[in-house]
């Protein structure tokens, strides 16, 4: 939700969160994996997902994220 579901955050949560859109080179230049670990484990002010979505579904999230332009 934080990244907004086409991929652009709203504009109140990108200058309170430090939010960026998909389109991000940042995230373009992330691997999978990596994606996958940041959900997981959180990363800056993203907290952890894991375990309120399985593996199976964060790996479907990043996938769908990484479609995003």
């Amino acid at each position: 939700s934080c990244h907004g579901s086409a991929g652009t955050p709203s504009p109140g949560i990108a200058k309170m969160m430090g939010v960026k859109p998909a389109s991000d080179p940042e995230y373009k230049k992330a691997s999978v994996a990596d994606m996958i670990a940041s959900v997981k484990n959180g990363k800056g002010k993203m907290k952890p997902l894991s375990p309120k979505l399985t593996d199976a579904q964060i790996k479907d999230a990043v996938t769908y994220f990484r479609t995003l332009k």
